[in-house]
């Protein structure tokens, strides 16, 4: 197992060693799902939703019945993915994308502020369908959050563009103000505390995309009623928030209820944005928190999918996505720039290496020769080869954000190899080929989580008699 294992890190190492100076990043995959279509009288971009293995062929949604052809979801998140790449690179092929994708979703908004989600086939808009009815919810929140990074990015160099995207973030404003009238309002479900002014009254995880969209429009505007709005919905994931670094359930941001889930769950991403922006300490000991607490032990034990933190033995592994990446490795990253601590910014780094093998399968699920990333796995022994846009997308933004630090891309490399427990530590070796090796762990005594690298990784496992 141990030789599988190395030989397994060093094939990765050599395949992006091979392009050490070039980017991972590559939008083959996302182009080719991306369609130009007339849509009420304007050219605009869509996102097909599915691709499946081997052709990777256009595939309709049908999980809830017949669903269309393609989003508001994806192609808010495409635009979040190219508005970003353009902010980092100066990319122009990156905004022009995006445009194209934002006047799809302008149109896919109604007066009333809400939102429909799909289209179909003939490019009429899916009323009715329970993943598309008009709505104040998770496709609106990824809508805000794709046109006020727009809003923020256009406004000097397309002013025209960037003022009807204001209008469209603006008309939405009733319905965010309608979570804010329900502040301090809650209820209790067994010993948990749950909010009822998040989206769907507990919804943290989509409150959060639509707080990114906020805390974006607010570095554009100031807008002291998006600062308000900011601080009102977070509040929400301070009270979704139990335990700590050594009491169960470790700090996590609940999802919603008393359910976590590790997919779109972007509070730490939240909390530690608005707390630089603002300059507020406690959103950043929230964030930290989850970091230290829980984010340490999924990268130390392994990743789940979800779990119901009143029932926690009957927690589930798979199925495991990128969507479950990014707000983890991104929420790091946003972590690191918050507060200056190099360790979250290497958590980030191993977070996002289960995209390149280091997971429970040893496969790679984002290959940057074609830019698709895998649907995900299954189960302990299936790798669903479907390349989807959600899936694409996420791997897309989560490498996207960790090449601003070059330093850390080295991290992608390296793969979890063995895992252990004292009564004063819990800890996990990885491996990283010819980078060396890096021992993360938490201090249960102290209550701090230890990263520790080459020699002082050897050390710390010495020291705690793993050796021999």
């Amino acid at each position: 197992m141990r030789l599988s294992i190395h030989l397994f890190l060093l094939m990765i190492s050599l395949q992006l060693r091979s392009g050490e100076n070039t980017t991972l990043v590559n939008f083959n995959h996302l182009q080719h799902l991306t369609e130009k279509i007339v849509f009420f009288g304007e050219t605009v971009s869509i996102v097909h939703i599915y691709s499946n293995y081997p052709e990777y062929r256009w595939v309709d949604a049908e999980e809830s019945g017949p669903e269309g052809i393609a989003c508001v979801d994806d192609a808010a998140r495409a635009a979040v993915v190219y508005l970003r790449h353009y902010e980092l690179t100066h990319n122009v092929n990156s905004i022009a994308e995006a445009k194209s994708l934002l006047k799809f979703i302008m149109k896919m908004e109604t007066d009333d502020g809400m939102f429909y989600n799909f289209i179909f086939a003939n490019h009429s808009i899916n009323k009715e369908g329970k993943t598309s009815y008009k709505s104040f919810g998770w496709w609106a929140s990824r809508g805000v959050w794709s046109m006020a990074l727009g809003y923020r990015l256009m406004k000097g160099p397309y002013p025209e563009f960037a003022s009807k995207l204001k209008s469209c973030i603006e008309r939405t404003f009733p319905h965010i103000d309608s979570l804010a009238q329900s502040h301090g309002k809650s209820d209790m479900i067994g010993e948990f505390c749950v909010p009822k002014w998040l989206i769907f009254e507990s919804a943290a995880d989509a409150t959060s995309e639509l707080l990114l969209g906020l805390i974006d429009y607010y570095r554009a505007t100031n807008d002291k009623k998006v600062k308000l709005f900011i601080h009102d919905l977070s509040d929400g994931f301070k009270l979704m928030q139990d335990g700590d670094i050594r009491t169960f359930p470790y700090g996590l941001h609940r999802s919603w209820q008393t359910m976590w889930h590790m997919w779109g769950n972007g509070q730490t991403q939240v909390l530690a944005s608005a707390s630089k922006l603002f300059k507020e300490n406690g959103m950043n000991q929230s964030a930290e928190k989850e970091a230290k607490g829980w984010y340490s032990r999924l990268l130390i034990e392994g990743f789940i999918k979800e779990m119901d933190v009143s029932a926690p033995q009957q927690k589930i592994k798979y199925e495991q996505i990128a969507y479950g990446i990014r707000p983890m490795a991104v929420g790091l990253i946003r972590l690191y720039e918050s507060k200056k601590d190099v360790k979250y910014l290497k958590m980030a780094g191993l977070a996002a290496s289960w995209l390149f093998g280091n997971n429970v399968l040893h496969q790679q699920i984002y290959d940057p020769t074609t830019g698709r990333c895998f649907d995900g796995i299954k189960d302990s022994v299936t790798i669903n080869k479907n390349s989807g846009a959600e899936s694409t997308i996420e791997a897309l933004y989560t490498i996207i954000e960790l090449e601003q630090y070059p330093e850390v891309v080295k991290y992608l490399r390296y793969g979890r190899v063995k895992s252990g427990k004292t009564p004063r530590y819990t800890y996990a070796v990885f491996q990283g080929g010819e980078d060396g090796e890096l021992t993360l762990a938490i201090d249960l005594t102290e209550q701090k989580v230890l990263l520790f690298e080459g020699r002082e990784s050897s050390k710390f496992q010495l020291n705690i008699g793993t050796c021999h």
